[in-house]
């Protein structure tokens, strides 16, 4: 018996089932990818994903930011 026969033809996935956007950075936290790019994802080539996952390691210092605790909190927070 060969792997051939388990194998199956999916698009290629960067997704961790960790889904969360980020508030500020709105990308997943999970695998880093805009919400445009998830729901668009299974009509987009193999080409065009393959792109995409090239970009995704750059993205990661915009998830590593230190937010500022509470003062950053408190600075973020728009007048009532």
């Amino acid at each position: 018996m060969t792997d051939d026969l388990w194998r199956r033809d999916e698009p290629s996935s960067p997704c961790t089932k960790v889904c969360t956007i980020h508030p500020e950075a709105r990308l997943c936290v999970g695998c880093l990818r805009s919400i445009d790019e998830i729901t668009a994802w299974s009509r987009m080539t193999e080409a065009e994903r393959v792109a995409i996952m090239a970009t995704l390691p750059a993205r990661v210092p915009r998830l590593a930011q230190r937010r500022g605790g509470r003062a950053g909190a408190l600075a973020r927070r728009t007048p009532d």
